[in-house]
């Protein structure tokens, strides 16, 4: 199935590619964020795949969602993110992706995140570990498995580019011996995986399908995502606080779940 996904991502990830470099207008969803054509075409080519990929499996795909498409879900379902960091791609910066996960029993499994402009093609089976590969078209280079780094005394964050809170500020400030690097989308969760970073802090509205695929390969990395006192965030949410189906709370990603601990971020965020 990884196989499929990966395939997907790429061939989605040219078209956004193309529609970047061809230049496009952006919309505004009933929700207040923006969307442009290559979200909806990129979602249009994912769904292509997966129809023909998995039939049988439910998939749950932002776009869809937005115009009310909401098909019913079992223990096993797919999320899509055809153009996750659509701001990064309205402002030109590089740093948004395209990305796809399976959900199991409400745990994200596996997961492909495709960064077009950078090209580089990130992919996660949790218990089979987590790779990247650089990306030329839709031809992959050579497979590097990724590990994510052990606490050390300075803490590597990283912050969201576009959505950062007052809350956010305020838990960033209590961390001694860090630095902080913004960074947009769920690149993020891949910088954790491939031990460019130790920490990433989320205390801003998300959904299921921004973080299901980064989860999955950070967790086949060897790290962790938390929620307040310190369960995994769990996926396939219809009834939350927030009122919307498959919206999260506030998590902290992390290479190495020491620095939960260390810091006494269990509660109390």
């Amino acid at each position: 199935m990884i196989e499929g996904f990966k395939l997907a991502a790429l061939e989605a990830g040219q078209r956004i590619l193309g529609i970047y470099e061809e230049g496009f207008q952006s919309e505004t969803k009933g929700d207040g964020s923006p969307v442009t054509i290559a979200d909806q075409q990129a979602e249009e080519i994912i769904l292509n795949h997966l129809s023909t990929l998995c039939p049988d499996v439910p998939v749950i795909a932002e776009e869809a969602m937005a115009a009310g498409i909401m098909p019913e879900i079992g223990s096993r379902f797919i999320l899509v993110d055809p153009l996750d960091g659509t701001r990064e791609f309205i402002s030109r910066n590089g740093e948004f992706t395209v990305n796809i996960a399976l959900i199991e029993n409400g745990i994200p499994t596996k997961g492909v995140i495709n960064a077009p402009v950078t090209g580089e093609l990130f992919w996660g089976d949790v218990g089979q570990g987590a790779y990247r590969a650089e990306v030329k078209g839709l031809e992959l280079g050579d497979a590097v498995e990724m590990g994510c780094s052990a606490f050390a005394e300075e803490l590597r964050v990283l912050a969201s580019r576009s959505h950062r809170s007052e809350r956010t500020n305020a838990m960033l400030e209590k961390l001694e011996n860090s630095s902080i690097v913004a960074a947009g989308s769920s690149l993020k969760f891949c910088r954790l995986a491939e031990g460019k970073a130790d920490f990433y802090p989320r205390m801003e509205p998300t959904m299921e399908w921004d973080t299901a695929a980064g989860q999955a390969i950070l967790c086949a990395a060897g790290g962790a995502v938390v929620v307040e006192g310190g369960a995994p965030l769990a996926y396939g949410k219809l009834k939350t606080p927030q009122g919307k189906p498959f919206a999260n709370p506030c998590f902290l990603a992390v290479a190495d779940e020491k620095i939960i601990s260390h810091y006494g971020l269990r509660s109390g965020w």
